[in-house]
């Protein structure tokens, strides 16, 4: 008898990262799915307890969460960088910005898809899901986020694993307002997910991630049914 079907989801325990995770279950059954969290030298861990809660919530069992050499420091980004801020912004701001933003982690997620390859094939995993959405690789923001980058990530993780493995980038074409509509149709647990880039008991409302989030919900009409700071 054939082997069942297998899926990895790339989960970080924001909104993205868990509307692929539901999608995945959804799609393979959640004993088929395996979720990886992985801590990069991210200055808050927070993301990762709400990957946990995430996992447990769909009755994912196969959780594995990796700790990556210390490799992203010293190279600008506000996410790992000790000594610099996470920038507080507008959506305004924010959707009008050009060039990389101040929390790019460098070719991080390269790094991530490749882990995520390398276990695919230890584990005989067929799909790796991957939520960049439309408006992380906007204005080149982020530019391993963007359909170029994920086309030859694409491309390099069919071809260097005999073909056995592909990715699978569901959120590539929607913006963030789109991505909540999506969310909403599949009972996506909002209420465990965590996107603030700061660490604190309630997120910021205030950085980029957090702005971003409560306009996409807005945007829906819904109320985000996290604690925020401010909003």
């Amino acid at each position: 008898m054939d082997s069942p079907r297998r899926a990895l989801v790339l989960l970080s325990g924001g909104i993205d990262s868990t509307i692929c995770a539901v999608l995945a279950c959804r799609e393979f059954g959640p004993e088929n799915v395996v979720a990886l969290s992985l801590f990069y030298g991210q200055k808050n861990a927070k993301e990762i307890e709400a990957a946990r809660d995430v996992t447990q919530h769909l009755g994912i069992n196969d959780h594995m969460i990796q700790q990556l050499p210390n490799i992203f420091q010293g190279g600008g980004s506000t996410l790992v960088d000790p000594d610099k801020a996470n920038p507080a912004t507008t959506y305004e701001e924010l959707s009008t910005s050009q060039g990389v933003s101040p929390t790019y982690v460098p070719f991080r997620n390269a790094n991530l898809l490749s882990i995520a390859t390398s276990i695919s094939l230890v584990k005989g995993v067929a799909e790796i899901y991957y939520g960049a959405n439309s408006e992380d690789g906007r204005n080149w923001a982020y530019p391993d986020c963007t359909p170029e980058f994920n086309g030859a990530m694409a491309n390099a993780i069919y071809i260097g694993s005999y073909m056995k493995v592909r990715l699978i980038t569901p959120l590539q074409w929607l913006i963030k307002s789109e991505v909540i509509a999506l969310g909403e149709k599949i009972s996506t647990p909002f209420e465990l997910t965590w996107s603030c880039y700061n660490g604190n008991e309630r997120a910021c409302g205030v950085c980029s991630a957090c702005v971003a989030r409560l306009h996409a919900f807005e945007k829906n009409g819904l109320i985000d049914p996290i604690n925020y700071e401010t909003k």
